[in-house]
């Protein structure tokens, strides 16, 4: 699943490739991704320009005059994909599901195999009451080790469940909790609320690196992620511990053991990562 070094690496590909453009045609192939019914979706993007891109967790926002935000998740498989005229024969997106035309012959495609992923076109004010709900921006200036200290106090979940919970922390999703946790000693399922001063500046440290990381290498490509340009991400060779069960830890050499969390795999190694390590 994109998270925010996906979506951040998408955004900055779009942004040299569609800002400008005016948007003549809304083609929706699979309504299903729709949070924005289609008659109104088109009547709202019709004649707008795209002003900036920007993101806002793992959710791309294509900013468009007259105030609207046209807000992108991506889901599982979603990708957005721009070509300077409309794609033919091999260029062709396998799963389309939306595709915005513009004024001077490009398209924009939202692909998405599962359609797990959502579209939707909102006012400023409709974009503002989602924004609210949504926790802060690890990589802001404003996300501190205290802060993050003092928001894992208020919780008894286990610490990998809570950072994936986007009214916590926005824009971390499974692959990078796990990475984070590994290099701060802390183990996935130890209770957020017993992790101490010390232990919240490590993972607030480990976070903000993995995820810088993550972004300088176009992100991760597990099996579907790609860039705007169609490209896969280049940090999968850096993982510690995601998808390694059974392997080295590359700080200590134990296997990489696993757990399910939530209904989703937990990657950890049981030397680097004791259940008591980081915790009050």
């Amino acid at each position: 699943m994109p998270e925010l070094p996906e979506a951040e690496t998408i955004v900055r590909g779009l942004r040299r490739r569609v800002v400008g453009e005016r948007i003549t045609g809304v083609d929706v192939i699979h309504g299903d991704v729709l949070r924005t019914p289609p008659r109104r979706l088109r009547a709202r993007l019709r004649g707008r320009r795209i002003r900036e891109i920007g993101r806002r967790g793992k959710n791309v926002l294509l900013f468009l005059d007259g105030g609207l935000i046209l807000a992108v998740n991506l889901g599982m498989t979603g990708r957005l994909l721009p070509f300077p005229t409309a794609p033919r024969g091999a260029q062709r997106p396998t799963h389309p599901a939306v595709r915005l035309r513009f004024e001077a012959g490009g398209v924009l495609v939202f692909d998405d195999q599962r359609r797990f992923g959502t579209f939707e076109a909102l006012e400023a004010s409709e974009w503002a009451e989602r924004d609210r709900r949504m926790g802060p921006e690890p990589l802001a200036r404003g996300f501190t080790p205290e802060r993050l200290r003092r928001d894992l106090a208020g919780s008894r979940s286990p610490v990998r469940s809570w950072l994936l919970d986007q009214r916590r922390i926005a824009g971390v999703g499974n692959i990078y909790a796990l990475e984070a946790l590994h290099w701060a000693g802390i183990h996935p399922l130890c209770p957020a609320n017993r992790v101490d001063g010390a232990g919240a500046a490590r993972l607030h440290g480990a976070l903000r690196d993995v995820l810088r990381h993550a972004i300088r290498r176009r992100g991760t490509t597990i099996r579907d992620y790609r860039d705007a340009d169609g490209g896969e991400g280049a940090y999968a060779p850096r993982l510690r511990v995601y998808g390694r069960e059974g392997e080295p830890c590359p700080a200590c050499g134990t296997a990489v053991a696993c757990v399910i969390l939530s209904n989703r795999s937990a990657y950890f190694c049981p030397m680097c990562q004791p259940e008591r390590q980081g915790t009050n």
